[in-house]
């Protein structure tokens, strides 16, 4: 049997993965679209972790004068050798990924800038030297890589013309023009959204792409990558041939995320066909254009995962290599209206919802209908079927996606749990007193608040498991109580063992789960039964507790039932 290739698990340089034979999966079919479909200027957009960084870094591969031809043997862009011929190592490359462009002040980002572009400049340091250069256009490479006291320094005017004037001295030296490649372009404008410098930011960024992409004569065509797709008019301005491909464009579909096949494919080399099904429910579900689509990041982590370990479960990769910040406010901007769909999104349905493409980044927090079209775009939300006028169907395009909603969820519950103290306050004194209507009234509005995070298929414990936790959350906002949760008590694990701090008082919980609004009663006489059957009173007693009150609480959607035996 063949040694295994390793797994790129992290890694986004083409040129690494491919001298030393990690697992690669062939998107070099990009190229020969590119080329196919030509614009001068080129922007995809596509959520976080999916290959945007690898394809760029391969495309940079492919063109860059002095590239090692070896590096695509045996990929689909080879057999095309009319193409190879013409194009491949015949440009000079500008390559810049703005990911790392961010700071607390626009002077400290507008530096990492400065600092990017100068390293970038310094990887062609022969034109310092080049005879094909005059003296004036050595002084302005002198002014791009210019260090001061170890630090890059350039005015905003030079920094603002340096990629056209890199293109300039490149295309001098050479002969030819340049391809100039920006990848994660948004990131500075969502950085300087949330420091608070997005204007200064927008402007900035205007000027160095209008300069490199508009007003550049030495530009043979460029590629940009990013999240969102920001409106043209606040840093594209008059920029024409200019093609945008988003998540919902038919073309470039599959290049971007492993489809079905590329999948199936790479389990087989690795001989773990039969975790398919589970790759299948936690990491598919994307669609762009036309094709279903995986998220790469995610099943890269897998399965490297699974060669270590047979028996490793899948985990949410993707959603724990982010905060989830735009999850977070959109859970805090819902309305009731908004958390009923969001109701409809977890249990696997799909809302309708008008999503605009084009946003500027002050415009996200305006108004929850660009929340939906943020969250559709950076791969929180997918389409399901063809939008028509605008109109998408959206849905929670896997199980690791839907987690981080259930998660955020609670995280919120949390929150209105902590600021609502007399409403928790009035149900602990309720379960203290036995006052099961102010018990059964509070609670149920807390409820109605709350989003619901059940799957209508999901087993009756699986929903128990999410009062439960409500209810938790609600008890041991009283600081002085003692909260058990599953304890083992009797001859089971009671639900909640509560020990106040009364030395004499205890309180046990039982939680079940109804079908219906006319089987709560009945569902809490069972909880009581076992209440009783299971003696989950003893470790009360065992501490000197003997003035006990047992609950028995059943739920159903927002509505719950509480009764009390005193034992």
């Amino acid at each position: 049997m063949a040694e295994l290739k390793m797994l790129p698990v992290g890694l986004e340089d083409f040129q690494e993965i491919r001298s030393n034979g990690f697992y690669y999966v062939d998107k070099t079919k990009l190229i020969e679209q590119l080329l196919e479909n030509w614009s001068k200027v080129n922007l995809f957009t596509r959520p976080r972790r999916f290959g945007k960084t690898l394809n760029m870094s391969m495309l940079k591969s492919f063109f860059e004068i002095g590239m090692d031809t070896a590096l695509f043997d045996d990929l689909f862009i080879s057999d095309n050798k009319e193409l190879c011929e013409k194009y491949m190592g015949k440009y000079p490359v500008i390559f810049l990924s703005l990911k790392g462009i961010d700071g607390l002040t626009f002077e400290a980002a507008k530096y990492r800038l400065t600092e990017l572009i100068g390293v970038e400049a310094e990887r062609f340091a022969f034109l310092s030297e080049s005879r094909k250069l005059t003296d004036n256009d050595r002084k302005k490479y002198y002014a791009i890589t210019n260090l001061v006291n170890g630090k890059y320094s350039m005015d905003e005017d030079i920094l603002i013309s340096s990629l056209q004037t890199l293109s300039q001295l490149l295309y001098r030296h050479y002969g030819q023009k340049v391809i100039v490649l920006i990848d994660e372009y948004d990131v500075p404008l969502d950085k300087a959204f949330q420091h608070g410098y997005y204007q200064e930011m927008v402007s900035l960024i205007r000027g160095l792409f209008g300069q490199a992409l508009k007003t550049n004569s030495f530009l043979q065509f460029a590629v940009l990558t990013g999240c969102l797709r920001v409106s043209k008019e606040s840093i594209f301005t008059g920029l024409n041939n200019f093609k945008v491909y988003a998540a919902d464009d038919v073309r470039y579909d599959e290049e971007f995320g492993f489809t079905n096949e590329e999948i199936k494919k790479m389990l087989a080399d690795y001989n773990l066909q039969e975790h398919f099904p589970e790759i299948r429910e936690w990491y598919d579900g994307y669609r762009f254009g036309n094709a279903d689509i995986y998220c790469p990041w995610d099943v890269i982590n897998y399965v490297d995962d699974l060669v270590s370990n047979p028996k490793a479960q899948p985990k949410a990769y993707w959603i724990n290599s982010s905060g989830n910040d735009l999850v977070k406010r959109f859970i805090d901007k819902a309305d009731t209206t908004t958390k009923e769909e969001m109701e409809e999104l977890i249990l696997g349905k799909s809302i309708e919802k008008r999503i605009c493409l084009d946003l500027t980044y002050d415009e996200i927090d305006t108004g929850i209908d660009n929340m939906w079209s943020v969250l559709f775009m950076t791969g929180y939300l997918t389409q399901t079927g063809n939008n028509e006028n605008g109109l998408y169907k959206l849905t929670i395009p896997n199980k690791e996606v839907r987690e981080v909603f259930v998660l955020q969820i609670r995280e919120w519950f949390d929150r209105v749990v902590a600021n609502n103290r007399a409403s928790t306050e009035k149900i602990n004194r309720g379960f203290l007193e036995g006052k099961v209507e102010d018990i059964q009234k509070e609670l149920t509005m807390f409820l109605g608040e709350t989003i619901s995070v059940l799957d209508t298929k999901a087993r009756n414990e699986e929903k128990e498991n999410f009062y439960h936790g409500i209810l938790i959350g609600i008890l041991k906002s009283n600081s002085a109580w003692a909260v058990k949760s599953n304890r083992e008590a009797g001859d089971g694990f009671a639900d909640i063992l509560v020990k106040p701090k009364e030395p004499d008082a205890g309180i046990i919980i039982e939680l079940k789960y109804a079908r219906s609004i006319d089987e709560l009663d009945k569902a809490c006489e069972r909880a009581l039964e076992q209440i009783k059957e299971r003696r989950y009173d003893e470790e009360l007693r065992e501490d000197g507790r003997n003035d006990i009150l047992a609950y028995g609480i059943a739920f159903c959607k927002k509505r719950c039932k509480v009764v009390v035996e005193k034992r």
